[in-house]
This record gives structure tokens, sequence and C-alpha cells, in this order.
């Protein structure tokens, strides 16, 4: 598999009222997902804040983990917290790929909600996975990305759809399902 990348955005995402907003760090998000991140063999797991007290948050929340005293405690969940970078901006994670690979990264946001932008498949999106050196898969916090962001992206994922019509899962839980239905061979 090529480099596959995760960037939770805090910023910019919609409220309720599709509003753009920033959202708080939340732990359980960095572990959860870091943690999802390394069990499906991503490369790296961004933290997207502007806001420097969060970036501060994100930092030692993993920090705590690598080298602190979660470390001895927990030496599995220091190897998912390896993943974590935090950056100020999506800008940040797209030029942090590009260092790493010499190759603009491929975007595929994700969203639960309906858009004008076409959507791809997982089929679609395992087959750009493949393509492309570096592909950073999005996912916004709050009621999802700002549409500057899905606009921005190259592709857009199709939603995950549960039974009874209802889709409105955690981030965290979104991103688990995602990641096991894009790197898991199922044939």
């Amino acid at each position: 598999m090529n480099r596959l990348s995760l960037a939770l955005l805090h910023y910019p995402v919609v409220d309720k009222h599709d509003e753009i907003y920033t959202t708080a760090i939340t732990n359980i998000d960095v572990h959860d997902i870091a943690r999802s991140a390394k069990t499906y063999g991503l490369a790296q797991y961004y933290l997207v804040s502007p806001i420097t007290a969060q970036q501060e948050l994100g930092k030692t929340i993993a920090s705590f983990w690598i080298d602190g005293a979660g470390m001895s405690r927990n030496p599995d969940r220091s190897q998912a917290m390896e993943l974590v970078s935090v950056q100020a901006d999506l800008d940040g994670c797209i030029a942090n790929e590009h260092a790493l690979t010499h190759s603009e990264p491929v975007l595929i946001a994700t969203s639960a909600k309906s858009s004008k932008k076409t959507t791809i498949t997982y089929d679609d999106a395992r087959g750009i996975i493949e393509d492309n050196l570096s592909t950073i898969l999005l996912f916004g916090t709050g009621h999802g990305l700002a549409p500057s962001v899905i606009e921005k992206s190259h592709y857009l994922l199709e939603p995950i759809y549960g039974v009874a019509g209802y889709n409105h899962l955690s981030v965290r839980s979104a991103a688990a399902v995602i990641l096991d239905r894009l790197t898991v061979d199922r044939a």
C-alpha cells in the first residue's frame, strides 16, 4: 500500500447551522483514531487546529504516551501515538506529505451529508490510494468539513450508510469503519 494518512480537522468545520467554526481536540478522538490508524497501517495521523492551546493539548496527549509515564504503562498505545502529527492547518499536512514523498498528496474528503460534489465508492478510493504515492483522508469534527475543504479535495468518499437510514456516527467510529473498508481485502 502506498502512503495513506488521515487528517482530523477541527477547523474549518461547520456547526449545526452550517456556520464555520472551530472545535476542540478531544482526548478520546486522539486515542481512538490513532489506534485505528496504527491497526490499519496508516503512515500519519494529523490533528489539525489553528488554536495554539489546542495544538499544545494534542502534542501533550501524544507525548504522554510516547515519552511520558503512559509509555511504560501501555507500549501498544505508544506505537499508535507515534503516528500523531499536530498541524495548524490542512496546508501543513499537505506540505509534510510533499516533503516526505516529493509528490502532492491526493485529498479524499469524507462526509455523512449529501453534497453537490460527486462521490466515489470505496472500491474507487482503494484504486486511487494504490495509484498515488500519498493520499490523505480528511475527516471533520463538529457537523463535518467546511464546504471549502470538500471543494479543495480531489474526491469525496460516499457516506457510510447503516440500516434504517441512520448514518450519524462519531468521527472516531466513522474513521474506523472507513479505514477497514479501504485497507482490508475481503476478496
